[in-house]
């Protein structure tokens, strides 16, 4: 599963164009309010696509945020498509301000993915995880442990792009998809994990280390 390392994720490159090119259009013709609308319309596209590189931690087990965003959720609770078992389930709640390329937290190699679709309800609501449209991936770490992490359509964001697939084997920090514009990430750890995080916490991407496997 290969990205390109560009500062911009690729799906955004016909948002960007579009914007951009009618702001050329108007600038031609002279029509400055219309250019200045699309110059700033230009500017948040780009602003919401933009995929920074990310220092990837190294330590042992460790269970990075596969989302920028603020924690909105720490509880236990049971899995019930993948594991069907206990659990402790993180919850990232992203805005359109944060970075949308969505990480993997965890080496391992992709078991499953699946996709449903639904609602959409605001993704800060409980409801969401379970009635809105989602994707997850069941990642097996090492044939003994797994964690389950689900990307969750939002009220705005009425799209999921998932690249990984089953076979896949993926590094921790890689990139796997995005959501446009602006939801949230669940992650299912094991009931051991070591919390590395607490509720109201703004984490990262790629960097953020949510647990620790234990």
């Amino acid at each position: 599963m290969n990205r390109s390392k560009v500062p911009i994720a690729k799906e955004g490159i016909p948002y960007i164009s579009l914007a951009a090119f009618c702001t050329f259009i108007f600038a031609i013709l002279h029509w400055v309010s219309l250019t200045l609308v699309f110059l700033v319309l230009t500017s948040l596209v780009v602003n919401f696509f933009r995929d920074p590189e990310r220092i990837i931690p190294s330590g042992t087990n460790l269970v990075v945020s596969p989302a920028d965003g603020k924690v909105i959720t720490i509880e236990k609770t049971r899995e019930e498509v993948f594991l069907q078992r206990p659990v402790i389930k993180i919850s990232i709640f992203m805005t359109i301000f944060n970075v949308h390329v969505n990480r993997i937290p965890c080496s391992g190699k992709v078991k499953e993915v699946k996709h449903w679709p639904g609602k959409f309800l605001s993704a800060n609501k409980t409801r969401a995880s379970f009635e809105n449209e989602r994707s997850a991936v069941l990642l097996d770490i090492d044939g003994e442990r797994q964690l389950v992490v689900v990307q969750v359509a939002g009220l705005i964001a009425r799209r999921i792009v998932c690249w990984a697939k089953p076979g896949d084997y993926v590094t921790r920090g890689e990139r796997y998809g995005m959501i446009r514009f602006g939801s949230r990430l669940d992650v299912y750890v094991p009931l051991n994990s070591n919390l590395k995080v607490k509720r109201g916490d703004k984490v990262r991407a790629g960097e953020s280390v949510l647990c620790q496997l234990m």
